[in-house]
């Protein structure tokens, strides 16, 4: 059924829209997934902080180049459905390459990667990285760690001077042996 050049207009809208406000797409081939399965990917996409949509190429094409991608051959050839990560990329890859183990009808065809192409191969190395929340974690473990020995370090001589000044203290005040 073809669609109107005014809906064609709406959805290279979406589209760019959508492109804009993600930090990455991941483009698959979804031929022979059934609706079940469809719906159960666009679930786990929307759990990751992302939008799975089937799209046309053509618009798709013209909207992604209007949004500053350039988008390499065979991207947008057969059907294609894309996931838009408007949060965490690397959770929305990970969903994806996750979601074509089990689903073997789902191929990843590539993607972009702050407007910049990621072959299949980069998708998978995406979807390896640690979910955004441990990243951070990570980073801030290695940002305080430098400041927290240092922090130890200047502090123990006081810690000694007290210990030693404790003891004598003690000493001091102990009862004499044999009086």
């Amino acid at each position: 059924m073809a669609i109107s050049e005014k809906r064609k207009q709406e959805l290279v809208g979406e589209y760019q829209e959508w492109a804009g406000k993600s930090r990455a797409i991941i483009l698959s081939e979804y031929t022979g997934m059934t609706m079940k399965e469809i719906d159960t990917l666009r679930a786990k996409v929307r759990e990751a902080g992302g939008e799975f949509h089937i799209i046309k190429n053509t618009l798709a094409r013209l909207a992604f180049e209007k949004a500053g991608m350039s988008v390499p051959a065979g991207y947008l050839e057969g059907s294609t459905a894309a996931s838009f990560a408007f949060e965490d990329a690397p959770a929305i890859a990970k969903t994806m390459t996750d979601f074509a183990r089990t689903v073997e009808v789902l191929k990843i065809k590539g993607g972009f990667l702050d407007n910049r192409p990621m072959d299949t191969r980069q998708v998978t190395a995406l979807a390896e990285l640690p979910p955004l929340p441990v990243l951070r974690a990570q980073l801030l473990g290695t940002l305080l760690a430098p400041a927290s020995q240092l922090a130890r370090t200047l502090a123990e001589p006081a810690r000694s001077l007290a210990a030693v000044l404790r003891a004598f203290a003690d000493s001091s005040t102990a009862p004499a042996e044999g009086s």
